[in-house]
């Protein structure tokens, strides 16, 4: 690239320089990448003419361009004023014409910005920070941005302009390693598109995978995350640096640091949690590392680097079991909200975390490919336990609470359902640690049910007695339910916005209502009355409340269809229905959510149910010709039977991909097979829905109407 742009630019020029910015100017050149250029000269008339030479033939070969003209002084008054470009001119590299001019912008660029870095760095934080938000964190994302997320190669751009800066040495080897590791990524990545790309698609991980030698799109997640990882901390730690020093400036006189005890054996200095010189003297405390680290989770401040590096090097290994000390530390640590995760992301950084839990190395960057997971699997643990935190006072055991969000989900990643391969694995941590059998047993059994209220809730029909009994048995006691409800909400949140509704949320509400009322009087909930809105009047009957579309009309086959589809022409998401029969009137009842965000007109919408229940055809016929869609995995459908699960009835349970008008498409297939639904239960889990339906007399036989069911399914 050198060579060529030497032979564009004019060998007769005085007075002027091209020089090269960016990846050019780091001999960093991605495939694919834009150019960063500046023509520099000396006040030389003419500079529209000789630029327009230079800046056509690189668009003539369709590469990238960002280009600037400019005098010595220009240059360096726009990076008084633009952070961004004082870092890009901190990577000047010669390339063509007055090499001294390029060496004067070269010195003078490094000189201002290590006499202005302390000033230029807090307004280079906020445009970074602003980055981050704009495109997350690269080690938490299943397609994140290899460049512009938190811990890509911008960061990298940032952490040398503060070593350049003179602060901090935030270029270290792991840090260098890292950083080419990514690079190689976004050059694999660029190749296998054959463009310009840097947002790591789900599409093109095998391929770069195969580029970088690795075995699996798995093992690239892992290795980013790894590599991100050591790139954000790394930036963390610099970031305290340039605090450290204003601090030290602002604080004059001798210029000793401050300390201020915050915990036994632990020490502010500066900003930071440091050894007390009495921890350090004598034989370390196996426990230490993990006061050090409950320390930091509590005040909210960072552990130093040197602090970590003597903990990992020096502390010694816990016991098995554990004493008291480590375990009251580590429910400090778990119980500390908002503090843990940056507290833990510190430990994991220096291998204190592997010491504590040898099972971490599994999990650690493992992806979780379901998109309503936004993290990783040891970050989605480590966020559980934080979010727990708000539902500790509505137990009567908080500290189990805490543990069973940790470890909820450590059997993901092995062989069979994760609930029931994680419940011997949790056990044993929880053994190790030091908890007596009971609570052992309990955090077994929490790891094994960590799913059952809201699968129950989403799933089944609250309404029958036996769904409630089911639950009630399953759970034993009302601590139980109330250490899994307050898990229930701890998951979810910590699994992304996607996992939960105020809908999710009442019905879980009410499960857990309901298996309270059947553990301490043993009464079981009656099967419910219909509504007399939708029982007395004439017919058909519309009634239209928030999120609920109930419906009478005469009894007649097809009506559930008949009703789904019109609720998907107007975009509606059904997530419950019921349906019921009183005398020669059918009363559905249905729970509902815009598509979109959007309500639909209520008028049109309650006119176009009206027509459907009355028989007119040509309100669903619209919805025909209209594929699925499936926004889901690409494994077919699935169809489970239950056949003990409802006092009256028979489950079908429905696995597939979501799709608009899936619910007509399937609802017509079980009336066309003579399969009456007295209720179904509709449950979306990012692109794949859990649909259950209770029907009442199989007409044409369970082979017949599953057979109907996965076809309109495939659709």
């Amino acid at each position: 690239m050198d060579a060529w742009l030497r032979e564009l630019f004019p060998a007769s020029v005085a007075g002027v320089a091209l020089v090269a910015v960016g990846g050019l100017g780091r001999r960093e050149c991605a495939p694919h990448a834009d150019l960063d250029l500046v023509l520099l000269h000396a006040g030389v008339p003419g500079m529209d003419e000789l630029a327009a030479s230079l800046w056509y033939p690189i668009w003539d070969a369709r590469l990238g361009l960002d280009h600037s003209v400019r005098t010595l002084p220009e240059a360096l008054s726009v990076a008084h004023d633009d952070v961004k470009v004082a870092l890009g001119l901190l990577d000047a590299r010669h390339i063509a014409g007055d090499a001294d001019l390029t060496a004067s912008l070269a010195a003078a660029a490094a000189d201002q910005w290590r006499r202005t870095a302390i000033r230029q760095l807090p307004a280079l934080r906020s445009v970074t920070t602003a980055r981050w938000e704009a495109h997350g964190e690269l080690a938490f994302l299943l397609e994140g941005d290899l460049k512009e997320a938190a811990g890509g190669l911008r960061d990298v751009g940032v952490l040398r302009g503060i070593a350049r800066s003179g602060v901090t040495d935030a270029l270290r080897p792991a840090v260098r390693a890292a950083h080419l590791r990514l690079l190689d990524t976004r050059d694999a990545l660029h190749i296998a598109v054959g463009r310009r790309v840097d947002r790591l698609v789900a599409q093109e991980r095998f391929a770069v995978a195969g580029l970088l030698g690795l075995d699996d799109g798995d093992a690239l997640l892992r290795r980013v995350a790894s590599d991100a990882r050591t790139v954000a901390n790394a930036l963390d730690d610099a970031w305290r640096a340039a605090d450290r020093v204003r601090v030290i400036r602002r604080r004059g006189g001798d210029g000793k640091p401050l300390r201020r005890p915050v915990a036994r054996d632990v020490v502010e200095q500066d900003g930071e949690l440091v050894l007390a010189r009495t921890a350090i003297g004598a034989r370390p405390d196996p426990s230490l590392s993990l006061r050090v680290a409950a320390a930091a989770a509590t005040t909210r401040l960072p552990i130093s680097r040197a602090t970590c590096e003597w903990l990992a090097a020096y502390c010694p290994p816990l016991p098995s079991p554990w004493p008291a000390s480590a375990l009251a530390a580590l429910i400090t640590l778990l119980g500390s909200g908002a503090g843990l995760v940056p507290a833990w992301e510190t430990c994991d950084r220096y291998g204190l975390v592997d010491g504590w839990l040898p099972e971490w190395a599994r999990m650690r960057s493992l992806p979780q490919h379901n998109p309503v997971h936004r993290f990783t699997l040891d970050r989605h643990l480590v966020q559980a336990a934080a979010e727990a935190t708000g539902f500790t006072r509505e137990v009567d055991r908080p500290d189990l609470l805490l543990l069973a969000a940790f470890l909820h989900d450590v059997g993901k990643g092995l062989p069979g359902d994760h609930s029931t391969a994680g419940a011997p694995v949790a056990a044993a941590v929880a053994a190790r640690i030091g908890l007596p059998a009971a609570d052992v047993a309990l955090i077994e059994k929490l790891v094994r049910l960590h799913l059952l209220l809201p699968e129950v809730a989403t799933r089944r029909d609250l309404s029958d007695p036996k769904t409630i009994a089911a639950v009630a048995s399953a759970v034993g006691d009302a601590t139980t339910l109330d250490l899994l409800h307050g898990l229930a909400r701890a998951d979810a949140r910590a699994t992304g916005p996607a996992a939960w509704s105020d809908w999710k949320g009442r019905l879980i509400d009410t499960l857990v209502r309901l298996t309270h009322t059947a553990l301490d009087t043993g009464v079981l909930p009656a099967l419910p009355t219909p509504d007399p809105a939708l029982v007395e009047g004439p017919l058909p009957a519309v009634h239209l409340d928030g999120d609920r579309v109930a419906v009478a009309a005469a009894d007649r086959r097809g009506l559930l269809a008949a009703v789904a589809g019109c609720l998907a022409l107007h975009r509606l998401d059904v997530r419950g229905a019921d349906v019921s029969t009183v005398e020669d009137r059918a009363l559905v009842e249905f729970v509902t959510s815009p598509r979109y965000g959007t309500s639909p007109d209520p008028i049109a919408l309650a006119n176009d149910l009206r027509r459907a229940v009355a028989g007119d055809v040509s309100v669903t016929q619209r919805l025909r010709g209209r594929g699925g869609r499936s926004a889901g995995s690409g494994a077919p459908p699935r169809v489970v039977w239950h056949r003990d699960a409802a006092t009256d009835a028979v489950v079908l349970e429905l696995r597939a991909a979501d799709s608009p008008a899936l619910l007509y498409r399937v609802a017509s297939a079980l009336d066309e097979a003579g399969a009456s639904v007295r209720a179904a239960r509709i449950s979306t889990l990012g692109g794949d829905v859990v649909d259950a339906f209770y029907l009442v007399g199989i007409g044409a036989g369970e082979a017949a109407v599953e057979a109907a069911v996965l076809a309109a399914a495939a659709s």
